[in-house]
């Protein structure tokens, strides 16, 4: 009975430490926090989900299928970091042949459109994630804990026109850029 009883906390244990090695690590403000998984792998479909225009539409990740996709992920384009990424990728985008990129956050679709607008981004489409599930549950970058808990980890996902994952990037400390140069030229 002893050795059953060990046994069993010896699983329960091992099941806990591969549950949280499963997760990624970022930094953001200076505090080191868990994501809820790992994302995508390199050769592996990408998930499907839905994001949210600027007209409240639900938009889904296969409309895009038969091109490029670039999806340049992150907090809020409340912050420089998330704002400068916006604009270096709609930059990017009008050489790109047959790509999209899908800029996504929480912010709600307003506040997305408002900033395009204002900056006069017209290269990229943002979506916002707001009531995205199927993204928080299946890309492994939703933050579990701290400041910005709830909010999209920083990262880029390159998909080929099948989409599947030639790319990808977790930007570790939430306050820096993703390489812009490496995604890009993975396309290529």
């Amino acid at each position: 009975m002893k050795k059953s009883r060990y046994l069993l906390l010896a699983l329960a244990f091992l099941g806990f430490q591969t549950a949280t090695q499963a997760q990624e690590k970022v930094i953001t403000r200076g505090q080191e926090v868990s994501t809820n998984g790992n994302m995508p792998a390199v050769g592996a479909a990408a998930p499907e989900f839905t994001g949210t225009d600027k007209d409240l539409k639900e938009v889904s990740l296969s409309s895009f299928r038969g091109k490029h996709v670039i999806l340049n992920i992150f907090p809020s384009l409340d912050t420089p970091t998330c704002a400068m990424s916006v604009r270096h990728f709609n930059e990017a985008a009008s050489a790109l042949d047959n790509t999209v990129v899908l800029c996504l956050s929480k912010d709600l679709p307003f506040a997305q459109a408002r900033f395009c607008t204002v900056e006069g981004i017209e290269n990229v489409i943002p979506l916002s994630l707001f009531r995205s599930e199927a993204f928080d549950q299946t890309y492994g970058l939703l933050i579990t804990e701290g400041p910005l808990k709830n909010l999209a980890a920083r990262a880029v996902l390159v998909l080929d026109p099948e989409g599947k994952v030639v790319y990808r990037q977790l930007v570790k400390n939430i306050s820096e850029e993703p390489d812009y140069d490496r995604a890009l030229e993975s396309i290529k």
